[in-house]
């Protein structure tokens, strides 16, 4: 078996042993034998050939109720090390010997021509929208320790390192390490909307803001030296924005109040980052040659450059001051020389910089000044422009108020047309139609209070409207109708987010009719941002038929957006784990439909995806180059379509899919109770997650249970059963009416291949044995035919990838990874089987100790981290 690399072996072993040594010291040397016998027995069985766990069941039913919370922190905290681990050695350079952004621009040069590779480097548009995570277990505090626990490592790999010098990195380690087991683990206290805000600008300010200008001076150098031509300073290939404190779909926490204070918190942050720089440049920019322009604000002084940014200081820290008193419910007048706008900074650093490069000083030019210019481009005068999203139904339900109270019968009656035609008028119409006062319900005026935030804003601190569930065009219109009467000023991007099986099958027709409408087709400019919803209709439909359905989906609008000439923006909607549309960035562009990418693309990355993708500065700068090349490679090389055979193939197979899917999660009815008696699908509620309920609405069974939970109550059991359940009717389908198709499209069809890599992943990290053991201790026995039954489809859905794949066992092509999860394997078990038990417990009605209680959760925050992804 292929072995991990050297270094990333050494880390976790180095890790591995500080871990013991304070366990040792802490919980003393019995309570440390255990734990060792325990882990050194789980490796063995892993190792063994029949996998008996029998003896480590039997281990752990032996403890003392006091041993389960060390032994369930000990595991839990291996798997969070080795995780970080991972995450040093995957953004080092023995990770990546080479550039590959460089790479591929050579290569690209070549094929392509210099010039038209520079046309779309000058124009890419990567947008990142960066959401909370209402299964980010891991508390903030913990989560600062790894960080460390990483750069610190990163330090260690430093060559010529002195002797004293190693030992402090170590001792560092050590330290830290025992900060860890000395810190709980899990949350006592759910995350407001705001405290997960503030998360997210705590990543700009720690990692994007030196990584993002590091970046772009990367890309320019690449550019300079083998395309023979600088990229221009207004350069943006990645615009970050934000749904924390804006997604209000579900979440009764989300109110306008939280809103306008969000907004708040990022125009201060930005204004305290901005301050800092410009304070940084004031110091450095000492210089007396100044051009002419710049001399004729400043005059004869001996320090032009300080002289002339002084005003800009004082500009931002009059932000600062209004932002912070502001935020503390004060109510400060408001400067006349607020930063409203990027022009309010960008117009002085301009002057400075084009000054600097007209006297001949373009180094200095082109240093720290520069890097600020290009932080003001991708970030704005708060950060992240927030997006605001709402469940299209509460609109409706808004409009039906208003038009019962001015007797015009009930918009929830109207037919669609009735909906367009009202709509449109009252859009031409210049004279107002909400009343000053009517008795609207509380859920009515949440929402026109919320458009009266976004109307009272600065056009630059906001993105777009999202509305999830669009189903019709009056859904997108009634939005601008609303915001219309709310005094709103500038024409918001509406973003339907189609995310049912049928939703997005009709997501076509539903964005023809409203680009058919002259007044919509002006209000938008002729742009268009259409979402696509990833964890919805895989939970709705299964994933393999829910991935046919968004190619489908995306392929037709792009279609239709170049029959009306429509610049089209698809916004990727993907979760952290594939049962949720998410999976590494090159296989997810390189699946995408021909001609959908175009060098723009806009995609969520969600709480515990952004700690393991930009979290730090490093880390960050790999994720930035990945991203870049996948939508160059997407843009300039774009795959065929599918031909005929491949699309009335995999039509096919997706319905054999969904009726497979279906039958089990809708059609079975055993399939409820089993779900709620296996999972600890009931015990989240223990854990302080994130600011927004599990489900959208308080009553309701699985269908309103949010796909994030739905995919962490699978993943916690080990069967992953959202991210393959109907795979093997499609497979087995294929294999018996057209193997040589099928074999076709594994060879030649990318969208398809990186589906089955996928799937292979997910079933590798799965595990029957796990899940079944559960069932044994949790799942009365009248429901256990079922377990048994997808527990089969799972072994026989292993059997087919490896059949299809040509292969001998699973990730033949990919070592490492097998290698990565038998490592982890001894680890996670252990914490399985103690979980079982402690569900079984607190199910019991016996009493459960507050110990007890923790060391559940702790077993949820571990196994998470074991499998490396939550919801």
């Amino acid at each position: 078996m292929q072995q991990l690399p050297e270094t990333l072996r050494e880390n976790v072993r180095l890790l591995g042993e500080l871990l013991g040594e304070t366990i040792r010291e802490h919980e003393g040397e019995e309570r440390f034998a255990k734990i060792e016998d325990i882990r050194q027995l789980g490796k063995s069985i892993n190792q063994s050939e029949n996998e008996d766990s029998s003896a480590l069941v039997e281990m752990l039913g032996e403890l003392d109720d006091s041993d389960i919370l060390p032994i369930v922190r000990a595991f839990n905290q291996f798997l969070n090390l080795a995780n970080m681990a991972d995450q040093e050695y995957s953004s080092s350079a023995e990770a990546e010997p080479e550039d590959g952004l460089k790479t591929m621009v050579l290569d690209f040069a070549e094929t392509y021509g210099k010039e038209n590779l520079l046309e779309v480097m000058q124009n890419l548009s990567i947008e990142l929208v960066l959401t909370a995570h209402p299964t980010e277990v891991t508390r903030r505090t913990l989560i600062r320790k790894y960080d460390q626990i990483v750069n610190t490592l990163s330090d260690q790999q430093r060559g010529n390192l002195l002797s004293f010098e190693k030992d402090k990195v170590v001792g560092r380690l050590h330290r830290l390490v025992e900060e860890m087991w000395s810190t709980d683990e899990i949350r006592g206290e759910r995350p407001t909307a705001v405290d997960e805000a503030k998360w997210g600008f705590a990543v700009i300010e720690n990692s994007l803001w030196q990584a993002l200008p590091d970046f772009i001076r990367h890309m320019d150098r690449i550019c300079s030296r083998h395309l023979g031509q600088n990229l221009p300073i207004d350069l943006q290939p990645f615009s970050f924005y934000s749904w924390m404190g804006g997604d209000r779909d579900g979440n009764p926490n989300v109110t306008h109040d939280v809103t306008r204070e969000v907004l708040l918190l990022g125009r201060w942050m930005a204004a305290e980052l901005y301050l800092g720089d410009v304070q940084s440049l004031y110091g450095d920019l000492s210089m007396h040659e100044a051009s002419p322009e710049l001399r004729e604000f400043v005059g004869d002084s001996e320090t032009p450059y300080r002289d002339y940014l002084a005003p800009l200081r004082s500009q931002i820290q009059a932000t600062l001051d209004w932002a912070e008193a502001s935020l503390k419910g004060e109510e400060p007048p408001r400067p006349k020389n607020l930063i409203e706008s990027r022009d309010d900074l960008l117009a002085p650093l301009m002057v400075c910089y084009r000054s600097l490069k007209e006297v001949g000083l373009p180094h200095i030019a082109n240093g720290p000044l520069l890097d600020t210019i290009r932080r003001v481009h991708s970030f704005g005068i708060n950060l992240v422009p927030l997006d605001i999203r709402q469940d299209g139904e509460r609109h409706v339900k808004v409009m039906d108020e208003l038009t019962r109270h001015l007797d015009m019968g009930s918009y929830f009656e109207w037919s669609e047309s009735e909906r367009q035609e009202f709509l449109l008028n009252h859009l031409k119409d210049k004279r107002p139609l909400l009343p000053a006062d009517w008795p609207v319900s509380d859920e009515g005026r949440e929402v026109i209070n919320t458009c009266k935030v976004i109307a009272g804003e600065p056009r630059e601190t906001l993105s777009q409207y999202i509305i999830s569930m669009a189903q019709q065009p009056s859904d997108v219109l009634v939005v601008a109708l609303l915001l219309k009467e709310c005094g709103m000023s500038w024409n918001m991007p509406i973003v339907p987010l189609f995310e049912t099986l049928d939703d997005l099958d009709r997501s076509a027709e539903v964005m023809e009719l409203l680009w058919q409408l002259p007044w919509y087709k002006e209000y938008t400019g002729a742009k268009q941002t259409v979402m696509i919803g990833y964890s919805d209709s895989a939970k709705d439909a299964g994933k393999f038929a829910a991935t046919w359905a968004q190619y489908k989906s995306q392929e037709r609008l792009v279609g239709l957006a170049e029959k009306y000439g429509i610049d089209l923006i698809l916004f990727h909607g993907r979760g952290g784990t594939v049962g949720r549309g998410g999976g590494p960035v090159e296989k997810a562009m390189a699946s995408q439909p021909p001609g959908s990418v175009k060098g723009k693309i806009r995609v969520t990355e969600q709480g515990e995806m952004i700690r393991y993708k930009f979290g730090l500065p490093k880390v960050a700068f790999s994720s930035f180059s990945t991203y870049v090349a996948a939508t160059l490679r997407a843009t300039m090389q774009p795959h065929e379509a599918p031909t005929d055979e491949w699309r009335d193939l995999i039509e096919r197979m997706a319905q054999a899919s969904l009726e497979g899917y279906r039958r089990v999660v809708r059609g079975h009815p055993q399939f409820v109770p089993y779900f709620r008696s296996l999972t600890p699908e009931q015990e989240l509620g223990l854990l302080a997650l994130g600011s927004r309920p599990a489900k959208r609405k308080a009553t309701g069974g699985i269908e309103s249970l949010r796909a994030i939970p739905w995919v962490f109550a699978w993943m916690q059991v080990r069967l992953n059963l959202p991210a393959w359940l109907g795979a093997r009717q499609a497979l087995e389908f294929a294999l018996e009416q057209a193997p040589s198709t099928l074999n076709d499209m594994v060879d030649n069809w990318p969208f398809f291949s990186s589906f089955l890599d996928l799937l292979e992943m997910v079933i590798g990290k799965a595990d029957g044995p796990i899940t079944a053991y559960y069932e044994k201790q949790l799942v009365p026995e009248e429901l256990h035919p079922l377990g048994q039954q997808m527990r089969a489809d799972l072994a026989a859905l292993e059997v087919l990838i490896n059949r299809i794949k040509r292969q001998d066992e699973l990730f033949d092509s990919d070592p490492i990874l097998r290698q990565t999860l038998s490592v982890r394997k001894p680890y996670i078990d252990p914490l399985n089987y103690l979980q079982a038990e402690l569900l079984k417990r607190h199910r019991s009605g016996k009493p459960f100790s507050e110990e007890l209680e923790r060391a559940l959760k702790v077993t949820m925050a571990g196994i998470s981290a074991g499998m490396r992804n939550t919801g």
